[in-house]
């Protein structure tokens, strides 16, 4: 069955009226990634890395984000449940945890899960979470966010320090700017 973007956004929109918004909307995703060549078909083939705003609303934020090889972002918060599906590549995902008692904000790391084609991940409302493109060519997923992703202020952690500061919306784009610069470069 082909993949349908305005279809999936509103089967999405529907599952998150749902008690349990989190796992409804999961079961959607899962049903997209299960055959992720009629994603990849969709959304087309991936050239550079980049958010890509597929919808956003208040309830919900969902986009196709690619993945530059070897591109990592550094440990950061969503303050909102979230989903992660993998079409194309593969994405690891480092969790980690404020260290208790410690000033600035420290977090040390807790576990990691490896995502490849077809995984869906669930991540809760105040999971802290690194991603990294282990892989030597473009990542494409699909993320879903339980609220309006551009609206919530965020935290993210030094990548050297580990020390929590404001999450920077250009700060991101310079990062994914930097990535498409090596990429290109290769």
């Amino acid at each position: 069955m082909a993949f349908d973007r305005d279809q999936f956004v509103a089967d999405c929109l529907t599952a998150s009226k749902e008690v349990a918004s989190q796992v409804a909307v999961r079961h959607v995703l899962n049903r997209a990634m299960a055959e992720p060549a009629t994603v990849l078909n969709a959304l087309g083939e991936p050239k550079r890395a980049e958010m890509q705003k597929l919808f956003q609303s208040n309830q919900l934020t969902i986009l196709n984000v690619i993945w530059a090889p070897y591109m990592t972002l550094p440990p950061h918060n969503h303050h909102m449940w979230a989903l992660i599906g993998i079409y194309s590549g593969r994405e690891d995902n480092i969790y980690w945890r404020r260290v208790p008692g410690k000033s600035g904000g420290l977090v040390e790391a807790t576990g990691a899960k490896a995502l490849c084609e077809k995984e869906t991940l669930p991540l809760v409302h105040e999971i802290i979470h690194s991603v990294t493109n282990p892989i030597p060519r473009l990542t494409a997923a699909i993320h879903i966010y339980g609220g309006d992703y551009f609206a919530v202020p965020r935290s993210e952690w030094d990548a050297e320090t580990l020390l929590e500061h404001p999450s920077d919306g250009e700060k991101m784009q310079r990062r994914f700017d930097e990535a498409n610069a090596l990429f290109c470069k290769s």
